[in-house]
């Protein structure tokens, strides 16, 4: 259900390294507890974010929840088809559904987050 090769947070986010490249977006767990997802709020490519701290936000019938960086970088892309279909959070969220490509400035972050087994875990 979590793919193996993802690093996660407690915060429900998840991060695909490759390279220098972090692709990050939300969990399955965060957009079913989050329930029907009508908008998204992301950064601008060019923007930093920074490990922890809040980078955007998502927007369901039920709730905003914002959204916090898994790891720290300069945004190199964001998914502009959530734009016209924010939904696709909840059918594809490790997926296609992917919200923004970083240049990752700090690798050493990414052993601190929780592999799929241990999000599993922590999950219960």
């Amino acid at each position: 259900m979590y793919p193996e090769n993802y690093r996660y947070t407690k915060e429900h986010e998840w991060v695909l390294s490759e390279g220098e490249t972090g692709t990050i977006g939300i969990t399955d767990h965060a957009q079913s507890e989050l329930g029907d997802i009508v908008f998204v709020d992301l950064p601008k490519v060019g923007a930093t974010i920074e490990q922890g701290k809040t980078f955007g936000s998502v927007e369901s019938v039920k709730a905003v929840s914002d959204l916090y960086a898994p790891v720290s970088g300069e945004v190199i892309e964001v998914n502009a088809g959530l734009n016209d279909k924010p939904e696709t959070l909840n059918s594809d969220p490790h997926g296609a559904a992917w919200l923004i490509k970083v240049k990752i400035t700090q690798p050493a972050e990414l052993p601190g987050l929780l592999s799929a087994a241990d999000y599993q875990a922590y999950l219960g």
